[in-house]
């Protein structure tokens, strides 16, 4: 998924963007809200992780045009706990509210739970030509093989398997499985899909369609 993390202290936005790439998220870090809208703008995120208390633009403001947007799902944190706080939080249009100290592990899973909901249902276990994935546990198979893939190999993979079968981008790939500093004159994508070729093992599996980007028939 693309995730933009937005909280005004360093440290913390900094472990828990690491944290969400570790679990194979692409993830942007806004430590104010006018930083944040910005990348909005510009962005397609699949969650906002959004403490509500920021400078520059408060974050009921983002909030709200997050959920002006459409699509994106945003998961709001903020240190007061009491229930007129998660009230008016959820009244903004936030779809969860989770209070601070909060453990990772909670928040990890409740950022999956969202993204689940922000993309048309999938099945647990994606499966498309002899490959499973398992999303949660992370793990790939090939005709009972286990398949050992880096994190960008596994995100550009669980893409492709919940295209079923239609080709996507290499700007789509790059978007949902890179961060806003990558370079999209690179050849990370490409890159990308040849280990990963060579990882599945024969007979190829991903294809490439000339002009418009790569699939798993």
């Amino acid at each position: 998924m693309r995730i933009l993390v937005v909280e005004d202290e360093p440290l913390l936005a900094d472990a828990v963007a690491q944290g969400l790439r570790h679990e194979a998220h692409a993830v942007d870090v806004a430590y104010d809200g006018a930083a944040a809208l910005e990348r909005i703008d510009v962005n397609d995120y699949d969650v906002v992780v959004l403490d509500r208390d920021i400078p520059a633009v408060h974050g009921d403001d983002v909030c709200r045009a997050v959920v002006e947007k459409g699509e994106t799902r945003v998961l709001m944190l903020t240190a007061a706990a009491g229930i007129d706080d998660r009230v008016t939080g959820l009244s903004l249009g936030a779809d969860d509210y989770l209070p601070k100290p909060f453990a990772f592990r909670e928040l990890a899973a409740r950022v999956t739970a969202l993204g689940r909901r922000a993309r048309p249902a999938a099945p647990p276990i994606l499966r498309r030509a002899g490959i499973s994935l398992d999303p949660h546990r992370r793990e790939v198979h090939r005709d009972g093989r286990y398949v050992p893939l880096s994190r960008k190999e596994f995100a550009v993979l669980t893409e492709l398997l919940r295209a079923d079968g239609t080709a996507v981008s290499a700007e789509v790939l790059l978007e949902k499985a890179w961060d806003e500093n990558a370079d999209p004159f690179t050849h990370a994508v490409r890159m990308t899909i040849l280990k990963l070729r060579r990882k599945l093992g024969d007979p190829a599996v991903v294809l490439t369609e000339p002009g418009v980007g790569y699939r798993i028939p």
